[in-house]
């Protein structure tokens, strides 16, 4: 099995690190016919308008929805998954150019800019279930997204309280999303969609690598039983341990 990630900009160094601490080979995917070698995509994060130039550059848009629409997996993180959205909303002037097949309506920066940047403990139950380990994640958020709607066939994997993010980060666009619905209401954060995987928080940037487990376990060959993958996460992870592993980690 070979994972592609997309490799125009953003972390894709950091998801190929991780393919590789669990066993797997990891690629970097520039060109349209690079797709044609790969069982599977990720499309990392970073910033979603220059990658939407870059691959309209490479004429690479056509191959992307070809490949979703063949219903190989596909994980978007962050900016990966404003290119797997339907629709976005809050984008620069002039949009950008989408991949979709994900249908949900995200919102391009909800959760503010660099400096509103934050990490926070998220439940994830649905990975639990097949993964094991603690029962939260702890989520790296920078300049992230969210997800204001998802349609029936969505599967929400992670949510977090708008009340609960108001303490640690002040974008107005937070306050404008509580004071608009009910109370208690939840920004969804994670997503899964059949062969189509989202998160707005960078699971690259952890020791955990539950979340890169649960996406190659939707691989067809892994389902079949084929793979030794196993994940770990942070609570496993000792500090002498830490430097083993060649990327940014925030615990």
């Amino acid at each position: 099995m070979v994972v592609g990630v997309l490799a125009l900009q953003g972390s894709f160094n950091e998801h190929i690190a991780v393919l590789k601490r669990l066993g797997v080979k990891g690629v970097e995917v520039r060109k349209p016919e690079q797709l044609l070698n790969v069982s599977s995509l990720i499309i990392p994060g970073g910033e979603s308008t220059t990658m939407a130039k870059l691959a309209e550059l490479h004429n690479l848009f056509p191959a992307l929805r070809e490949f979703v629409q063949m219903g190989k997996p596909v994980w978007g993180t962050c900016a990966g998954l404003i290119f797997l959205a339907n629709k976005a909303t809050g984008q620069k002037t002039g949009g950008q150019k989408l991949i979709g097949g994900l249908d949900c309506i995200v919102h391009r920066n909800f959760f503010g800019s660099q400096i509103q940047s934050f990490e926070t403990e998220l439940p994830i139950p649905q990975v639990v279930a097949e993964e094991g380990g603690p029962p939260s994640f702890r989520a790296v958020f920078i300049r992230a997204p969210a997800i204001l709607d998802v349609g029936p066939d969505v599967e929400v994997l992670a949510d977090i309280p708008l009340s609960a993010i108001e303490t640690i980060n002040s974008n107005p666009a937070i306050q404008k999303e509580e004071d608009s619905t009910e109370s208690g209401k939840k920004v969804i954060v994670a997503v899964k969609q059949g062969n189509l995987l989202a998160t707005a928080f960078h699971p690259e940037l952890t020791a955990d690598t539950r979340w890169h487990s649960y996406f190659l376990k939707m691989v067809p060959e892994i389902e079949e039983g084929t793979s030794d993958i196993v994940s770990t996460s942070t609570s496993n992870q000792s500090f002498g341990a830490r430097s083993i592993i060649d990327f940014p980690i925030y615990q």
